[in-house]
């Protein structure tokens, strides 16, 4: 009887339990009296009970499934385009990556591809930029038409691998595409922080020797230095395929093209190559501590990276806090022929909760006189609870006194207290934020029905104007497209084919220099940096000793 009735009590305990966990605020729930969307957070606290264990989809992000289709515009060999082209008026935005480092099929790392108007001589948008360039992307960008000329501008927000991972497939095998001239990439200067050594000293008695130099004083971690790494990383790789024409005569000197890209340095090479080759890899070093905004947030003009008056695309950054300092944020403005004001486009990539974003998507002008911005990108990772979930592969959180778990979430939130902008944050940030976006899109983001409810959940709580996924904030995903127009905002879904190739890449330069590795009659000589000695040749080449062996044509 005694045991029975131990076993009552504690049953009464847990339902009591229960019942508080499951009657907590919910976040998202009707704000208290007094407050509005006025930037005031709902007092509310956040219970992971009440987004998880869920009935939703975790394989499935429906919103993005059920978004109208498009086909990318591309090129054929004739250089006849197919699929929707741009309109004059029009900046398209299309996320080609959009997951944080923690690598699963559905989703890539980032990467997103702005392209602006349309030139109707050249049949191809006046101008196109790519922020991030994580894992996996390349196929998406070839997938929807995008050649290698066409990813020559690369804006990285800061050098974490899961934002440049793919740089090295683009750098090295778009000289064997249609890319005929250098790559570029812009990203932030050195950061500056101290290399702490041994210091603070520790205490023998209690820890072992510290295992780390004194020397340097500082790192050289700023982009040229990345350049050049990179650039000798894959020496062998571009040796090899040197022998295939990689420049022409035609294209401009490095200080025209300072002039006509309204760039903040002259862009060299980091290495031994020509300024117009296609293996020269060309940093622009931006530094990282310009916000552009002066103390009332008006523009100063400080943080041009890239400005073309021909285009009238201009590219702007800004610092965040992430990781390490030198991260940063970028704002893309580009006025459409005729139109009285640009359309304008703020991308934070990874970052705590900071204000230089918040101001940016204000966005005032030299008079103070707030815009506010078409596209605000900003990142957002669940609570820490969710990732220790989601990284155990468990449907709810675990056990709090269980040690793996307590270390799991401890792990999570260490990262995302010094990374990282939780959804809650998002929310009250987003509250922040007048005018309002015309349309807010979360980003590095495990995206799936059950994780965007739940994020959706907070943002409310802290933005109460904010009550559903549709025309005011959107989660990205993976070919996700956003049709951004002076009246309108079109979001589509692309539809590509999954077993497609590389564009088409008709020679449009006649006036190629020879291959560095060429024969006395200027040719490509692919086989000058081989050792042929063990060969087995072809049979029309002799075969092995006179017996057939294979065919030359490959069949």
């Amino acid at each position: 009887m005694k045991r029975i009735c131990e076993l009552v009590v504690s049953l009464v305990f847990l339902a009591m339990a229960v019942s508080m966990v499951f009657a907590a605020p919910v976040e998202g729930d009707k704000p208290e009296a007094g407050d509005s969307a006025q930037g005031k957070a709902v007092n509310s606290r956040t219970v992971v009970g009440n987004c998880y264990p869920t009935r939703l989809n975790t394989q499935r992000f429906t919103y993005f499934n059920n978004l109208k289709t498009m086909k990318p515009w591309r090129k054929d060999m004739k250089g006849r385009v197919t699929g929707t082209k741009l309109e004059p008026n029009e900046m398209r935005i299309t996320f080609m990556g959009s997951a944080n480092p923690q690598a699963r099929r559905a989703q890539n790392e980032m990467s997103i591809f702005v392209e602006v108007g349309w030139d109707n001589v050249k049949q191809q948008p006046l101008d196109q930029f790519i922020f991030d360039c994580g894992l996996g992307v390349t196929a998406n960008y070839q997938a929807c038409g995008v050649g290698f000329s066409r990813m020559d501008k690369i804006f990285l927000n800061h050098l974490h691998a899961d934002h440049f991972n793919d740089l090295i497939q683009v750098y090295c095998f778009g000289p064997s595409g249609d890319r005929k001239s250098p790559q570029y990439v812009w990203g932030p200067s050195p950061s500056g922080v101290p290399n702490p050594g041994m210091n603070p000293l520790l205490d023998p008695s209690k820890f072992v020797q510290n295992l780390y130099a004194d020397t340097p004083a500082f790192y050289n971690d700023g982009l040229t230095a990345f350049c050049q790494y990179l650039r000798e990383m894959s020496r062998w790789h571009t040796e090899s395929f040197a022998f295939q024409n990689t420049a022409y005569m035609s294209y401009p000197f490095p200080n025209d093209i300072q002039t006509l890209w309204g760039l903040p340095s002259l862009p060299v090479p980091v290495s031994d190559d020509p300024p117009q080759d296609a293996y020269a890899l060309i940093p622009i070093e931006l530094d990282w501590t310009k916000t552009g905004l002066d103390a009332d947030g008006k523009p100063t003009g400080d943080n041009i990276a890239y400005n073309n008056a021909a285009t009238g695309a201009k590219v702007m950054h800004y610092p965040v806090i992430h990781a390490r300092k030198g991260s940063l944020g970028y704002k893309l403005e580009w006025t459409p022929p005729g139109a009285s004001k640009p359309l304008t486009m703020v991308y934070s990539s990874d970052t705590k909760p900071e204000t230089n974003s918040i101001n940016h998507a204000i966005n005032k002008d030299e008079n103070g006189v707030a815009r506010g911005v078409d596209i605000f990108i900003h990142e957002m990772v669940p609570p820490a609870e969710i990732w220790a979930m989601l990284n155990q592969g468990l449907s709810k959180p675990g056990n709090a006194n269980d040690p793996v778990w307590q270390a799991t979430v401890r792990a999570s939130t260490n990262v995302q207290n010094s990374s990282h902008t939780p959804q809650g944050a998002f929310g009250y940030m987003l509250s922040q934020i007048y005018p309002r976006p015309r349309l807010t899109v979360a980003t590095h983001f495990p995206t799936s029905d059950d994780t965007v409810a739940c994020a959706l959940k907070s943002v409310r709580a802290h933005c109460p104007d904010i009550r559903k996924q549709g025309d005011k904030i959107i989660w990205s995903f993976d070919l996700m497209v956003l049709r951004v127009f002076p009246d309108r905002i079109l979001q589509r879904r692309a539809v590509v084919n999954d077993f497609t190739y590389n564009p088409p890449t008709p020679n449009i330069h006649q006036d190629l220099y020879p291959a560095k590795y060429h024969t006395n009659t200027g040719s490509g000589d692919a086989y000058i940096q081989l050792e042929l000695q063990d060969q087995i040749l072809s049979t029309e080449e002799g075969g092995a000793n006179g017996a057939p062996t294979y065919r030359k044509d490959g069949y």
